[in-house]
């Protein structure tokens, strides 16, 4: 092969192409065929989950660290899951340790671990399954038997404990009443009737009636176990004499409680005792004594007294509704006392005074509608006054009350305390005590118009105008707050509003009759009379009632 052919000379160095040979450019292979997508084409490509990305992160042994707990955990709650699962299971291992307490004979306790309770968890599970009520009457068999060992080793407490059982569970009512026959008769023999019966005369003689060792629980127990026995029943006839006895004098010395307690006795003893109806008669009207006691109280404003008397009345005749309404207007009344100690911002009386309504309402408490307005009262006020300790009065406001105090004295030296409406004294003042109730300056003032407010009301009595009565009333108690004045001139007020709601009804004004109850009860519900006014009011209103239609 020539040099020409191969395009190099006869050094090996390569020469240029021949002529008519066309040019090859150098070329790096096929590199440029190769594509590479963009940025954004390899951020829209799909990745993989992150929790199957942290998941790949995890060491192997922190998986198995979790793998031996999720173990450890069925391990522990196994029986707990298995019972919700499976219920009957729960059911079935309550009679297995049923059947073991009763092989025990570890009838009942008050654990829960007893047979009996045992059973009758196990019936609760599964009522349809008879082995657990087989169970329950198995138990009443054994309790059976333990009183029958305990009779025969006299031991009588535990034999009355399983007799008392046995017949819970419903035994053989035969079996039941053979068994307590010769318990009585086993514990009879074993007292000595004869040395009960001494200790009774003993006691009744000494004057020692009731109470421990006294003679009518021994006369008692004589007669549980010999119920014939005439000396018993002679010796309880007359121990329940000489507690009536006891009862006349107690109620004679105006003790109403302690005879109640005593009449009650003897009732449960011998509810057909011959003296019984005279006593409680007696009782009755030892109750109404109280109960009138318990109005005329409350209306001096003597809660306690009344709450006390009214209790005693309700303590002869728990459904004495007039002494209920009273104990409902005392609780009412020591609620409305917590208002007005806390519109003073003392928070500590109206407290206590809130705590003896709830006291005195007893379980009715949470329903009454005078309570729960005290409670949010208190709640108003307390929140006023952190309103008004935050912001101190301004110059203005001080200013404004220095206005509205001379202005409630030339009001009052005009004469004019109630009237004009808006310019009245009493108007003035009670503007300035809501800008500022604790200013010095306000409290003389209310001091200075305390004695025109009490007069004020009395001119309004004796000139028979209730309605500027009441409003005097009003304001004397915006002064004074809730005094033994005010209690009493709002008695009084209340009796002059019966009289002339008396004067409309005897007139046919039903209507004028009505207003007047209604003032009365606002100001004095356990009002003297105001029981009978509103009853003759009701009557004669429907007595109208049925007459309209025949005109």
């Amino acid at each position: 092969m020539t040099a020409q052919d191969t395009g190099s000379d006869s050094t090996g160095k390569p020469t240029a192409e021949p002529a008519g040979t066309p040019r090859r450019e150098p070329s790096l292979g096929r590199f440029d065929e190769l594509r590479f997508r963009p940025q954004q084409e390899r951020a829209r490509a799909p990745r993989s989950p992150r929790w199957l990305q942290r998941l790949r992160g995890w060491s192997w042994r922190w998986i198995l660290a979790v793998l031996m707990v999720l173990v450890a955990l069925l391990f522990v709650l196994r029986q707990p899951v298995a019972e919700w699962l499976w219920p009957q299971t729960r059911a079935e291992r309550l009679r297995l340790q049923a059947a073991q307490a009763l092989a025990e004979g570890r009838l009942t306790a008050a654990d829960g671990s007893g047979a009996r309770e045992l059973y009758a968890a196990a019936l609760a599970l599964d009522p349809d399954r008879a082995d657990a009520r087989a169970g329950l009457d198995r138990v009443g068999q054994a309790a059976l038997a333990q009183a029958r060992t305990a009779i025969a080793r006299r031991q009588f407490d535990r034999a009355h404990a399983a007799l008392a059982l046995a017949e819970e569970l419903t035994v053989p009512r035969a079996q039941a009443m053979a068994l307590r026959e010769q318990l009585r008769r086993n514990e009879a023999a074993s007292v000595g009737i004869d040395q009960l019966l001494q200790q009774a005369a003993a006691a009744r003689a000494a004057g020692k009636l009731g109470g421990e060792g006294g003679a009518l629980p021994l006369y008692q127990r004589v007669l549980e176990l010999q119920p014939a026995d005439t000396a018993a029943l002679e010796g309880r006839e007359d121990t329940l004499a000489d507690l009536l006895q006891q009862a006349r004098a107690r109620l004679a010395a105006g003790n109403l409680v302690a005879a109640a307690a005593i009449v009650h006795g003897v009732q449960q003893a011998d509810a057909g005792h011959v003296e019984l109806p005279d006593m409680l008669a007696e009782l009755g009207k030892g109750a109404e004594q109280q109960r009138r006691a318990a109005d005329r109280a409350l209306r001096r404003g003597q809660l306690e007294q009344a709450a006390q008397a009214y209790g005693a009345a309700l303590l002869v005749n728990p459904d004495d509704s007039e002494a209920q309404r009273g104990v409902q207007a005392v609780a009412a009344a020591h609620a409305h006392r917590a208002e007005r100690f806390a519109s003073d911002y003392r928070f500590a009386e109206a407290e206590g005074a809130l705590a003896a309504a709830r006291k005195v309402a007893g379980a009715s408490a949470s329903q009454s509608p005078s309570i729960a307005e005290a409670q949010q009262h208190i709640a108003r006020a307390r929140q006023v006054q952190r309103q008004s300790a935050a912001a101190a009065p301004t110059a203005a406001q001080r200013r404004r009350v220095t206005q509205l105090l001379a202005e409630a004295a030339q009001a009052q030296a005009r004469g004019d305390l109630l009237t004009p409406p808006g310019d009245s004294a009493f108007d003035k003042l009670r503007a300035a005590q809501a800008i500022a109730p604790r200013d010095p300056r306000v409290r003389a003032a209310s001091t200075r118009l305390r004695p025109a407010a009490g007069e004020c009301f009395n001119e309004a009595l004796r000139g028979n105008r209730l309605v500027r009565a009441g409003a005097c009333l009003d304001a004397r108690r915006m002064l004074e707050g809730e005094s033994a004045g005010v209690r009493a001139g709002r008695s009084e007020l209340a009796q002059r509003w019966i009289a002339l709601g008396d004067q409309r009804l005897s007139a046919g004004e039903i209507r004028g009759a009505r207003t007047a109850l209604e003032a009365a009860r606002a100001l004095d519900p356990g009002a003297e009379g105001l029981a009978a006014f509103a009853e003759r009011l009701h009557t004669a209103a429907a007595a109208g009632d049925a007459e309209t239609p025949r005109r």
